[in-house]
């Protein structure tokens, strides 16, 4: 107990669903915040999710005068500590009342279990590494979160700074209505990459595996120099082509090959959370209905992938793979494209969707604190 608050690791299916459920009391009357299925939470946090073969994870709840008022999670995530060589440890899936004393506490108790295990800093929030989400929104309240974005209440920042926590990087949304043509630059430069030998296929989704180990790949090489970055194990390229095939479009999502090699990747996904903030959690025939019916009127996408491997950048790879991407949208008759994440640091790709016409309109912070 700190400050009459208890802390309780969750250990039961009772407290899980305890753990799972809260945020829908939090942001009860909260008109932008979506809740992910019920369903979908409940696997990501049981042993299905690979996540847990190379890291140690504890939920925890916060209680004052026997109500829920808060939950975390501490992550020790082993690739990050080999692949960094950094004693790095994470906080994750923290939601919290505007309360100090439960937000000091529930970080105290992630800091404790991470120090016990000789980690030196506290980064996150992270649900559960930078493949996933990741960052307190802290700009851009005025609408709902994208799929597989984060939202949260402003205050959460005053909680974390309140506690010492500070800033470790920021990321940047973009969005972009959809003109009626890309700029003439996108065209000049792509075929730049023409002239090299490159081209540019759709996914196959009847090959979904074989072209997840091309993401794969394109990935792990595309990424590997960025901020925070884990390698993709094969593991967990199972577990997300599983999540992914049903909502992957395939004229959206597109490959670039020079000869055999497969160089760079596009995947543009369309904002199911249009339709998840009609179900609200539940999965029943009645929702199952809803989403039928909502899936139609999707306007929004979102860009949750683009990477081109470093031997390929600077010949138009990318523009390339917009221009191919470029012509999936106008088809589906999408009106909003949202380029998120990108480092606040990675100016060339902020400089390519300006380029383009999309503006920065949300912002997310990672903090941290040595401890």
């Amino acid at each position: 107990m700190t400050n009459n608050i208890d802390i309780i690791e969750v250990k039961s299916q009772k407290e899980l669903n305890k753990f799972i459920s809260f945020p829908f009391k939090l942001y009860k009357n909260d008109p932008y915040y979506v809740s992910p299925l019920i369903s979908d939470l409940k696997k990501q946090f049981s042993e299905k999710n690979p996540f847990f073969l190379h890291s140690k994870v504890r939920y925890f709840i916060a209680k004052k005068e026997g109500n829920t008022v808060g939950r975390i999670v501490s992550i020790i995530n082993h690739r990050h500590i080999e692949f960094h060589n950094e004693n790095a440890g994470f906080f994750g899936f923290f939601e919290s009342i505007n309360d100090q004393k439960v937000a000091n506490a529930l970080l105290s108790t992630v800091s404790l279990e991470l120090k016990e295990n000789d980690m030196e800093i506290m980064r996150g929030p992270m649900n559960f590494s930078t493949n996933e989400e990741c960052g307190f929104l802290f700009e851009g309240y005025d609408s709902p979160p994208m799929l597989m974005m984060p939202y949260n209440p402003q205050y959460y920042h005053t909680l974390m700074e309140n506690y010492g926590m500070q800033k470790a990087k920021d990321l940047f949304a973009y969005i972009l209505n959809t003109p009626d043509e890309l700029p003439k630059k996108i065209h000049r430069v792509a075929e730049i990459a023409s002239k090299f030998g490159i081209t540019v296929r759709q996914i196959d989704k009847k090959n979904f595996e074989r072209d997840m180990r091309i993401f794969k790949e394109v990935y792990n090489s595309a990424w590997a120099k960025n901020w925070g970055f884990i390698p993709i194990t094969d593991e967990e390229l199972v577990f997300l082509g599983n999540n992914l095939k049903p909502v992957v479009v395939p004229d959206m999502t597109i490959i670039a090959e020079k000869d055999t090699e497969p160089v760079g990747f596009l995947g543009l996904l369309p904002d199911y959370n249009f339709v998840l903030k009609h179900m609200k959690g539940k999965l029943n025939p009645l929702t199952i209905i809803k989403a039928l019916y909502y899936s139609k009127k999707i306007k929004d996408l979102r860009m949750l992938l683009l990477g081109t491997k470093p031997d390929y950048r600077n010949k138009g790879v990318d523009a390339l793979l917009f221009r191919e991407a470029f012509k999936g949208v106008k088809r589906g008759g999408y009106k909003r494209v949202d380029f998120s994440w990108i480092l606040e640091d990675n100016i060339p790709v902020q400089r390519l969707v300006e380029m383009i016409g999309g503006r920065l309109y949300k912002k997310y912070r990672i903090y941290e604190k040595k401890i």
